[in-house]
């Protein structure tokens, strides 16, 4: 069993009826309230998959900000982001203050998640420097530009 089993018990062992409510409750009010749980795990289960669609479209976000070296976080567009999700909180009659402490944890999700990419994308790029260096240092051909042969090369942070 993974270690996220142990934590997360599996999808079989989910039990829709569970309460410390049970045998307290009137049958009929219990019925009532498993019936409306039942709509909150159907719904729980949905913003889980649309926050892995959303990742996984942050995920390509955060290659393409990589790739051209652009920074993780865009405070213009998070500042649009929150705006117009706590009107739209409020449209829906959701505490806006609420969203935007959520929109607030995911953007933080995302730019640590874009910091992990570039971090990834430099060292690939470092390594790769290095095995192009080496490989002309071994055949006597010139490296990549500014490349010493024997010479160290470039330091890759962990912590960027």
């Amino acid at each position: 069993m993974t270690e996220q089993n142990q934590t997360h018990p599996d999808a079989d062992s989910y039990d829709p009826g569970a309460s410390s409510l049970a045998g307290q409750v009137d049958p009929a009010v219990m019925a009532e309230l498993l019936s409306i749980r039942s709509s909150i795990d159907n719904i729980d289960a949905t913003l889980v998959y649309l926050l892995a669609e959303r990742f996984k479209a942050t995920q390509k976000v955060g290659f393409l900000k990589a790739t051209h070296k652009l920074p993780a976080g865009d405070p213009g567009r998070e500042t649009a982001q929150i705006a117009r999700l706590r009107r739209l909180a409020a449209e829906a009659h959701l505490d806006p203050a609420f969203a935007e402490k959520f929109l607030n944890f995911i953007i933080g999700e995302v730019i640590r998640h874009h910091e992990a990419i570039a971090e990834d994308h430099e060292a690939s790029l470092a390594a790769d420097s290095l095995a192009a260096g080496n490989q002309a240092a071994d055949s006597g051909r010139p490296g990549p530009a500014g490349h010493v042969p024997g010479a160290a090369g470039p330091a890759v942070s962990a912590t960027a």
